[in-house]
């Protein structure tokens, strides 16, 4: 857990006054992959670990940020735009507070200290989580309110435009309206939401961290959204009327399936099987069916692995390694891919024989061992109280 006291004595220490905390958490998707941007449906949670944000409106338009995590400052205008795309962190703070002001919210200058046990390129969203963190403090302390979805669409934008991933709004949206004890079955073209209850009583939410992330991530993540629009375009001419994949049915899909070119064929039926997977994930919770949630996502794993091809040798071992531990329920990839984690539901009672088989095998495979998270399902964005 974060020290949030420690952040804010280091915050009145270096800027001289107190500050107010803001949080943001970090996400993991427990079925419905790369699917979020093609207006399709996702099932994240919230996790535990967060981003807190300390913040202090200034008199100027000058925004400081200093990372205790990475003992650096940055500076930036907010009246003069940087270049976007620099590859730094600043990017995802900079961009945004860029964003929020083309979205029509006029931002104060601010001085702002950030802390993070959220790991960083462990597919676990530590970049939406700085995002809605540091826009929210922005938005706070320059005297204004914003709609968390407002909030999160301002954080993929800056995603897009100064980070320039093109990712859908799945991670910002989780991040900023995560809801304790429940994960969100969220509709990313209509941008709404249900809760759907988590029980762990019986069943952890298992993260294992490969500590791996392959430089393929961000151009492949590109190109498979290039490929599903080319599927679209080419699906189009026999079934009129279609804007994204969330539109294609499974029928019509395997219908057409023979028309499309083999790769863009595999990537399409990935996300066409995998949102109708995600909704019947989503039942099968409602129904307390976990058995069946957990054969859905391997499942998932397999599509992502064959069809989408953007798992990698260690995420496999994982998956596969638990799926043949007793009182895994299930196991998969999640996030991006190309490494980061694994997600698991495990039997409470097996959790131990979970985590020493895994971290066994893949010492053994790979030489190092991964880490082990259980999380809870926590809540969103919100500014933290003074005696929390």
């Amino acid at each position: 857990m974060i020290e949030r006291e420690t952040l804010r004595r280091e915050f009145e220490r270096r800027y001289g006054r107190p500050a107010r905390l803001f949080r943001a958490p970090g996400r993991v998707n427990l079925i419905g992959e790369h699917t979020d941007y093609n207006g399709g449906f996702v099932l994240p949670m919230a996790i535990d670990r967060e981003t807190v944000a300390a913040a202090a409106p200034r008199e100027d338009r000058t925004v400081r940020v200093f990372s205790l995590d990475l003992d650096e400052e940055a500076t930036f205008d907010l009246d003069r735009p940087g270049r976007p795309r620099r590859g730094l962190w600043l990017d995802y703070v900079e961009g945004v507070a860029r964003a929020l002001e083309s979205r029509g919210v006029p931002l104060l200058g601010a001085d702002l200290m950030l802390l993070s046990d959220v790991p960083a390129g462990a597919g676990l969203s530590s970049s939406a989580a700085l995002e809605i963190s540091t826009g929210l403090a922005l938005v706070s302390v320059s005297g204004r309110t914003i709609d968390p979805v407002e909030l999160a669409l301002a954080g993929q934008q800056a995603e897009h435009t100064y980070v320039g991933t093109l990712s859908g709004i799945m991670d910002q949206f989780v991040a900023a309206l995560g809801r304790e004890g429940h994960a969100l079955l969220i509709d990313c073209r209509a941008l709404k939401a249900e809760a759907i209850p988590l029980d762990t009583e019986r069943v952890v939410v298992a993260i294992t961290d490969t500590h791996v992330h392959h430089e393929l991530s961000s151009s492949e993540y590109n190109l498979r959204r290039a490929e599903c629009e080319q599927g679209v375009a080419l699906l189009g001419e026999h079934l009129p009327g279609i804007e994204q994949l969330r539109d294609v049915s499974v029928e019509d899909f395997e219908r057409h399936a023979e028309r499309l070119p083999e790769t863009v064929r595999r990537r399409c039926r990935h996300v066409v099987h995998e949102m109708a997977r995600t909704l019947a994930a989503t039942d099968a919770l409602r129904r307390g069916d976990l058995e069946e949630m957990g054969r859905l996502m391997r499942r998932s794993h397999e599509s992502l692995r064959d069809d989408y091809e953007v798992s990698c040798a260690e995420l496999d071992l994982l998956a596969e390694t638990a799926w043949g531990v007793e009182g895994v329920l299930g196991s998969r990839m999640t996030g991006g891919g190309f490494g980061g984690s694994t997600v698991s539901l495990v039997r409470r009672e097996r959790l131990g024989e979970f985590e020493r088989t895994l971290t066994e095998e893949y010492h053994k495979q790979k030489g190092f061992a991964p880490t082990v998270y259980v999380s809870e399902a926590g809540g969103g964005a919100r500014e933290v109280s003074g005696d929390e």
